[in-house]
């Protein structure tokens, strides 16, 4: 609104000074309250900042450069000072709401109420008052309001606010939910696992809501800058006015302009607004992909990755048994050893009789199966159709008197589930805990961003972690390592980092945490991974893909690329016209419009970070 009164009275006195001949005092009215008009807010601003202790402001320099236009009789000067200022202020702030849209969204994610389940009816709670082990109904088109565990239902859900992956994901009972995901087509009965302060969505929030409070070396540098170099800057302005008059090379009414334009251009606003905003909307574009970056500050050191290491279970395998081949017996069918297997196995809860019975997929009939026997972590045993059927570890069914062939070589890398008909072996299924399915090409993305070196750092046995390593493209697979020993291998990658080089280490369990604090930037893979990961680690895979950690050094190279370039255009073109200025080659509006240029191109320059492709 002010903009437009300044703007028409400006305008209006122009034409008033142009069309009346002699000096009009009409003409002098009507610039001087387009002058209080777009002034009066900034003059009040610099008022209260000096109150307060902040003297050399960007709203100071403003102030002095339009008042000392008016005392040296260069109204319309000093009306364009402040409107020109006013406008780009406007521009800025669009820009900055621009940014913001990716962290709104976030904001949005958590829903505020619940519909909780009781004896069969359900009511609406706000989210806050249901507790742990409670039940609540989700229905289509609803958000989900905590995390839990499906009861009962099955559905798709979009998680793209929380993961940023745009495929729906199918849940059904006995999976895991997180806060925020929507539900897209069949109801819900979820049991709360996690009260609305420590879901998933609510660190979220918490985590984006503080990132800004973590300032990146750049944006410290550019504080630290703004404070030094505005007081030189006024120092400097003065020496313009004075001493060129008292040397004789200049009119005091020229140096005293000369200078006005000098602490116009001078201002830091381009460095100060752009800089932090950088890294802003380099948070909020990783937001968006799933990639939470708790600080400017890791979002820098992201850059810089080197050397990346890995868990492997559950970060860059699936965390879970799956079968991945079949050795049967001579005459015997890959179809039909699954089934015998399966039968045997279709009343155990154990995780690789669940894969199993997973990987034959069709219906069991249970009717005719009888004397079930299970010994815990060897194998079971059930008559089917008369028929006796021993599934097992390779001990268990020499102990049934079954005759075995010799030992395949991979079982050294695999576990190995051996099938007996009435005593007879019928072959073997190979069990393992697979490659995620983007695992080779996360680490094929990292080594395109020229990281170094890339490593598995587990638990598991030398054989598995070699094997995994050779399958998805790592450099290294290290096994059989304790938490202290992750540390200790941690420490001799540090050792081969050279330059500005940093280590990153990516994991998700509970006994990943030293090693995530330890390392330069801890990446935790969030959707799956223990709370006590995601709290310790600087980075959070929320999709649980490793592909996003090369998303989020890419981001995060191009967000430090284009901080450095706003930093070197701004000051760059600031000590140009500065030198102008000085020489009185520069007017007073055309300073502020070179200023608020600069601060423009470099926040346009800034959005690039939100483009789609880059």
């Amino acid at each position: 609104m002010t903009l437009g009164v300044g703007a028409v009275l400006l305008v209006a006195g122009l034409l008033l000074k142009v069309f009346l001949s002699e000096p009009s005092w009409a003409a002098a009215a009507v610039l001087l309250a387009a002058f209080a008009v777009v002034a009066a807010e900034i003059i009040i601003q610099a008022v209260n900042n000096i109150r307060r202790g902040d003297i050399f402001g960007e709203s100071f320099l403003m102030a002095i450069a339009g008042i000392g236009a008016v005392c040296i009789g260069e109204i319309p000067e000093g009306v364009m000072v402040f409107l020109l200022y006013r406008l780009g202020e406007y521009f800025q702030t669009k820009a900055v709401s621009s940014s913001r849209k990716s962290i709104s969204a976030l904001l949005d994610v958590r829903p505020d109420h619940a519909n909780l389940l009781e004896n069969g009816q359900s009511r609406e709670v706000e989210a806050e008052e249901v507790q742990i082990g409670q039940t609540i109904l989700v229905r289509p088109g609803e958000k989900i309001p905590l995390d839990g565990v499906v009861l009962e239902g099955a559905s798709q859900l979009d998680t793209a606010a929380l993961t940023g992956e745009s495929v729906p994901r199918d849940i059904g009972p006995g999976q895991q939910v997180m806060a925020g995901c929507i539900n897209l087509s069949g109801a819900l009965e979820i049991r709360v696992e996690k009260s609305l302060g420590e879901s998933t969505a609510s660190k979220i929030l918490e985590m984006v809501e503080h990132a800004s409070e973590k300032k990146a070396s750049s944006e410290k540098f550019i504080t630290r800058f703004a404070r030094v170099y505005t007081p030189i800057v006024c120092l400097a302005a003065a020496v313009v006015a004075v001493v060129p008059p008292l040397a004789g090379i200049m009119e005091w009414g020229q140096a005293v302009y000369s200078a006005l334009c000098f602490l116009v251009i001078s201002c830091p606003c381009a460095l100060v607004i752009s800089v932090p905003l950088s890294f802003f909307a380099g948070i909020g574009r990783a937001s968006r992909e799933g990639v939470l970056v708790k600080g400017g500050n890791h979002l820098e050191t992201l850059a810089d990755a080197q050397i990346v290491a890995f868990d492997k279970t559950g970060t860059l395998t699936e965390g879970h048994f799956s079968v991945s081949d079949c050795l049967p017996a001579d005459g015997i069918s890959r179809e039909k050893l699954l089934e015998l297997a399966a039968l045997a196995e279709c009343r155990s809860t154990h995780p690789i009789a669940q894969s199993i019975v997973a990987a034959y997929g069709k219906p069991i009939d249970e009717e005719y199966l009888s004397d079930y026997q299970e010994q815990s972590g060897h194998g079971v045993s059930v008559t089917a159709n008369n028929f006796r059927i021993i599934v097992g570890k390779r001990n268990y069914l020499t102990e049934n008197s079954v005759v075995l062939p010799n030992a395949s070589p991979s079982a050294d890398v695999a576990t190995m589930v051996y099938v007996a008909l009435d005593g007879v072996y019928q072959g073997a299924i190979l069990l393992r805990d697979a490659p995620k399915a983007d695992a080779k090409a996360a680490i094929n993305a990292l080594k395109t961003l020229g990281v170094r070196e890339t490593a598995m750092l587990s638990g598991d046995s030398k054989a598995v972690a070699e094997e995994i390593a050779r399958e998805i493209g790592l450099d290294s697979g290290t096994g059989e390592l304790l938490p202290q020993d992750k540390l200790a291998e941690l420490e001799r990658m540090r050792s081969r980092l050279t330059g500005k080089g940093k280590l990153l280490y990516a994991g998700d369990g509970i006994n990943d945490t030293p090693v995530l604090a330890a390392a330069d930037i801890g990446i935790a893979m969030g959707g799956l991974g223990a709370d006590a990961a995601i709290e310790t680690a600087d980075v959070i895979i929320m999709g649980d893909e490793p592909s996003k950690i090369a998303s989020g050094i890419r981001i995060a190279r191009r967000t430090n690329r284009i901080a450095t370039e706003n930093i070197i255009f701004a000051i760059a073109v600031k000590v140009l016209v500065m030198i102008l200025s000085v020489t009185g080659h520069v007017e007073l509006w055309a300073g502020v419009f070179a200023d608020v240029g600069v601060c423009m191109l470099c926040v346009l320059n800034t959005l690039r970070i939100n483009r789609k492709k880059y």
